[in-house]
């Protein structure tokens, strides 16, 4: 063997390792640890809206159509980020990234709407006054939604 040889090996393999392990941090899955809880989260708050708007809808839309389609738009973001964040991927990363996203949009949007324009909102949805119905939750959880993904980026 040459000399020198079993150094440049051990360097190598250290170096292999090294990358292995940056890789490994890198593609941490969403779903893991805290990554977990997260997902029960936005799982409950899934079954939650729709279940809302499915009563809502079905029972008396005509009182207040723009909040219950409101309410059915929430259930779909929320159960799209469920699904996004249980999933592993770069696809299913930048989906859940945009339904985190839209979701914050949306209950600050609709939020300051429904403190500003009451009549317009006669009835609650899950992001009226901020998600005030459900402990303000639903302005908390994208915010923590966006920042385990940034943790998680792939």
């Amino acid at each position: 063997m040459p000399e020198g040889t079993e150094e440049n090996t051990v360097g190598e393999a250290t170096q292999d390792v090294s990358e292995n392990t940056a890789q490994d941090k890198a593609s941490q899955d969403k779903a893991s640890g805290p990554g977990r809880i997260l997902v029960a989260v936005y799982a409950i708050f899934a079954l939650a809206a729709t279940s809302r708007a499915a009563v809502q809808i079905s029972t008396k839309f005509h009182e207040a159509p723009l909040a219950y389609v409101l309410s059915a738009f929430a259930a779909v973001v929320y159960l799209l980020a469920t699904v996004a964040l249980a999933r592993r991927g770069a696809g299913w990363w930048r989906i859940a990234l945009l339904a985190c996203g839209i979701e914050l949009i949306g209950v600050l949007t609709v939020g300051t709407f429904s403190l500003f324009d009451r009549e317009a909102f006669p009835h609650a949805t899950v992001w009226s006054v901020y998600g005030q119905g459900y402990l303000f939750i639903p302005l908390v959880l994208p915010v923590i939604g966006l920042f385990w993904l940034r943790r998680t980026k792939p």
